[in-house]
């Protein structure tokens, strides 16, 4: 298998100098070499096309013995030496120390189509960093994964791609809920593909230890690698890579915020410099529309990363990474004026975000008034956030309320309860609504096929998740290439996959993997 393989960062950074896979803390070192688990027995479940082309593969080579064999663990390429990083984080809000990537392995870089791509396993076995783990994922994790990762790219949100996932033959202890029944599950294997995997926790874990040698080290190599439009010097270097870093995290929870999407673990080390989404555990998208919900259960009481609250995790994660940057700067003003940025940035692009949604082209306040009385009227019943934002686009200027009401019932999960006060909050609503498209000189049809680009028909619901799962379980990978294909195409009407069109069923609302899941999902 040839592939054009780079060294970038293995090359420029410093390396852990023992090299087994034995659990240890590592300083004054970026990563260690390790050696991923020779699988039992690998299998293909999927592989993407367009993810084998972005590293310099053909379609071709994914049925390979060669592709199935380095991208399931089993051989190392030759001339690759595969290796995990080493971060800190602060996890659920606390200091956390070292954490590093406990199940994740760095098979090699490449470079290609000129730009530089770090190709990852998830689930290749035990590093330095797994701490009390194994190293290892489950079938159901990595599908996840696979899956979310590819959609949300489809969706247009920043992400890490994902190549493929295998079956590794093997059975891995997993306790799904954290609640003492533990139980054995197929193991995988999911490849990751980012501009690189580097996070707010690998400055965290250099700052908290006083190691400022590596810290700028790491800060320098950042900028030159990944940011070579910062020419500035000294100080101000550092400054400006904290605004890039600032001003894409701000557009990556945009876009959350535009979708439903729940992330479910925004600790520091869950967050890239490049502003992707990384590291799919328990993630969700809203179902009924309740800025409160959290699809993970580690979070279910103290909801820090709710719906509603992923803005403001966004902000203290980069004060986080701004007190890590801060020995390289030594004065807070600038750092501070970034921080304040954001918040007024966000609130200006998120209103800007939810006109769009709603098909509105007239910046004014009492358009911005109509975003929040839409964001009450939708917590008076169950509404389907993706099916409701999907309807809206076929309302026309001169319906009535009660016109208006009916296309987008569909959208309610208890319609009998669309009557007294909530009929009337929603006729309110509608009424602002219709008066703003009177003053709108763009045509019904012409305001429907914008809002259909940026409001999406199918996201990849957990339910439908689960029902590929289940299915490949037992082998039957044909839901999981349904899913692939019907998630390239999110925007489009695709009238063959109209079934997945569709309010969460009810048995998804409690069902294990459906509603609610643990950080090792």
């Amino acid at each position: 298998m040839q592939l054009p393989v780079t060294t970038i960062f293995t090359d420029k950074l410093p390396a852990d100098p023992e090299t087994s896979n034995e659990i240890r803390q590592v300083y004054e070192a970026m990563f260690s070499y390790v050696t991923p688990k020779v699988p039992l027995h690998s299998k293909l479940v999927h592989a993407s096309a367009e993810v084998a082309e972005l590293i310099g593969l053909s379609e071709q080579s994914i049925s390979s013995d060669d592709f199935i064999a380095v991208f399931s663990g089993k051989k190392v390429l030759e001339g690759t030496k595969p290796f995990a990083m080493c971060y800190g984080g602060h996890q659920f809000g606390n200091w956390a120390g070292q954490l590093g990537d406990g199940r994740a392995i760095n098979l090699f870089e490449v470079r290609n189509q000129g730009q530089n791509l770090m190709v990852q396993l998830k689930g290749a076995g035990k590093t330095p960093y797994s701490r009390r783990g194994d190293g290892l994922a489950v079938l159901r994790s990595s599908i996840r994964e696979h899956l979310c990762s590819e959609a949300m790219y489809h969706l247009g949100v920043p992400t890490t791609r994902s190549l493929s996932v295998m079956e590794t033959g093997e059975k891995v202890l997993r306790d799904i809920l954290y609640n003492g029944n533990a139980a054995y599950e197929k193991g995988a294997v999911v490849c990751r593909v980012a501009p690189s995997f580097i996070r707010f926790g690998n400055f965290e874990i250099f700052a908290a230890r006083q190691d400022v040698k590596n810290l700028k080290l790491l800060a320098d190599f950042c900028i030159e690698t990944y940011f070579p439009s910062i020419t500035t010097t000294g100080k101000e270097r550092y400054i400006a890579f904290f605004q890039e870093i600032a001003t894409q995290t701000k557009e990556l929870l945009i876009h959350w915020q535009r979708i439903g999407f729940v992330h479910g673990v925004m600790n520091t080390d869950n967050m890239s410099i490049h502003g992707i989404t990384i590291d799919y555990g328990p993630y969700g998208w809203l179902e009924g529309y309740d800025p409160h919900w959290t699809p993970n259960t580690t979070d279910a009481q103290g909801k820090r990363y709710r719906f509603g609250n992923q803005p403001h995790i966004a902000l203290w994660n980069l004060l986080q990474l701004a007190n890590a940057l801060y020995p390289l700067i030594e004065e807070t003003q600038a750092l501070e004026r970034i921080l304040e940025q954001f918040n007024t940035d966000f609130q200006s692009d998120f209103n800007a975000m939810m006109l769009n949604k709603l098909g509105i082209t007239k910046r004014h306040k009492e358009n911005e008034n109509l975003v929040h009385q839409l964001l009450i009227t939708l917590q008076e019943t169950e509404t389907d956030m993706t099916i409701f934002y999907r309807l809206l686009a076929r309302i026309s200027k001169n319906d009535s309320e009660s016109e208006a009401l009916q296309k987008i019932k569909p959208a309610f999960y208890q319609e009998a309860e669309i009557k007294d006060s909530v009929q009337e909050t929603w006729y309110f609503w509608l009424s602002l609504y219709l008066n703003s498209l009177k003053q709108e000189t763009v045509a019904d049809a012409e305001r429907k096929r914008s809002m259909d680009l940026v409001n999406p028909k199918y996201v990849l619901r957990n339910y439908m998740a689960q029902l590929a799962i289940e299915a490949a379980e037992k082998e039957d990978y044909s839901l999981v290439d349904e899913l692939a294909e019907l998630l390239k195409r999110p925007y489009d009407e695709q009238p063959e996959y109209e079934k997945w069109f569709a309010k969460r069923p009810d048995w998804a609302r409690t069902k294990i993997g459906c509603s609610m899941l643990s950080c090792s999902s």
